[in-house]
This record gives C-alpha cells, structure tokens and sequence, in this order.
C-alpha cells in the first residue's frame, strides 16, 4: 500500500523523537543505577522499553505505507545532571511527543488513514501515562524534599 508522503514523512519524525527517547531514558536509567537508586533505575528503564515499542511501531507502520524508516537521524536529547534535571527533562520531551502525536493524528485523519491514526492514537495514551508519572515524581519531590524522596529511591 502506498501511504501519504506527509504523513510518511510525519512518522518518521515522530521515529526520530522515539529513538532520542529510547537513548535518554537508559543515559537516565544508568546514571540511576550508578547513583544507587534502583527503583528510578527500574523506572525509567521500563519506559525506555515502552518507547522502543513505540519506535517497533512506527517502523512497521511506515514500512506499511510504503515508505522508507529513517533511523539514522534522532531529535535532541538532553541528559539531566541530577535526578529532578533528568525527570523535568524527560518531562519537557513527553510534553513535546504529546503535541506530535495530536499534529499527526488530524493529519491521517485528514488523509483519511483511520488504521494509522489508531495507531498513533494508541501510543498517545502510553505518552500521556508517561508525563502522568513524571509529573507524580516531580510532585513527590516536591512534597517530600528532593532528600527524602531520593531515599525512597534505593532498593
């Protein structure tokens, strides 16, 4: 099937957000781990392999529509110094894939692309989950003192 090439085009930059995800959160996830804090370790590790599903998926819906995965280039990553730079970070980047994947699902609605708008529909909600958990461990900090949550931290 030969898809759109805006919309083609529109996966592939959303590919590019995913694969800079995927490399953030493990930078994050390590850093955790080297720090002592196995359960942000966990934390972040796991949404590290929810966005390389993301990333699976879109690849096999480009490949679908005909069009050609770029996984050679990657958006900007920011890597935080400390635990509330890493979250707030990671938070700036679930923000910035929210507002991509609603761009592009009224753009395959308005190619009418009702399977890949599902699909991107489907990993919206997974991006929404993610900024609802960082934005939880950003308020626990916030609440409980940067100090005393990181203690909660260590497994």
């Amino acid at each position: 099937m030969q898809g759109d090439p805006k919309l083609i085009e529109t996966l592939n930059a959303l590919l590019a957000d995913e694969l800079a995800a995927i490399n953030q959160y493990i930078v994050h996830a390590e850093m955790c781990e080297d720090w002592g804090y196995g359960k942000l370790h966990e934390s972040f590790e796991k949404r590290a392999i929810q966005e390389m599903r993301h990333a699976e998926k879109l690849i096999g819906r480009i490949l679908f529509l005909g069009g050609t995965p770029i996984v050679s280039k990657l958006s900007s990553i920011h890597i935080g110094k400390d635990v509330p730079k890493q979250i707030e970070n990671d938070r700036a980047a679930e923000e910035s894939a929210i507002k991509a994947y609603n761009d592009a699902i009224v753009l395959a609605a308005e190619v009418r692309d009702h399977a890949t708008r599902d699909l991107l529909i489907e990993i919206l909600n997974d991006e929404d989950r993610h900024i609802d958990e960082l934005e939880e461990l950003l308020d626990q900090i916030e609440q409980m003192t940067l100090p005393i949550f990181l203690s909660t931290q260590v497994e």
